[in-house]
């Protein structure tokens, strides 16, 4: 995996806070967003909470 469009994603958790901080690498091109000021949101799998949730980009 290229290193440099590699970025970190962290887990919100569910609605019960299961699962917050789990975290998950991807690739992403940072050149195509619209709003260059907003951070990369996905849903993805969260084995720890079992459920679908919303990941966030970290720096």
């Amino acid at each position: 995996m290229s290193q440099d469009r590699l970025i970190k994603m962290v887990s919100k958790g569910d609605e019960n806070g299961v699962g917050k901080g789990h975290v998950y690498y991807t690739t992403y091109n940072n050149k195509n967003k619209k709003d260059p000021s907003k951070k990369h949101e996905e849903r993805k799998f969260n084995p720890v909470s079992k459920t679908h949730t919303q990941y966030v980009q970290k720096k």
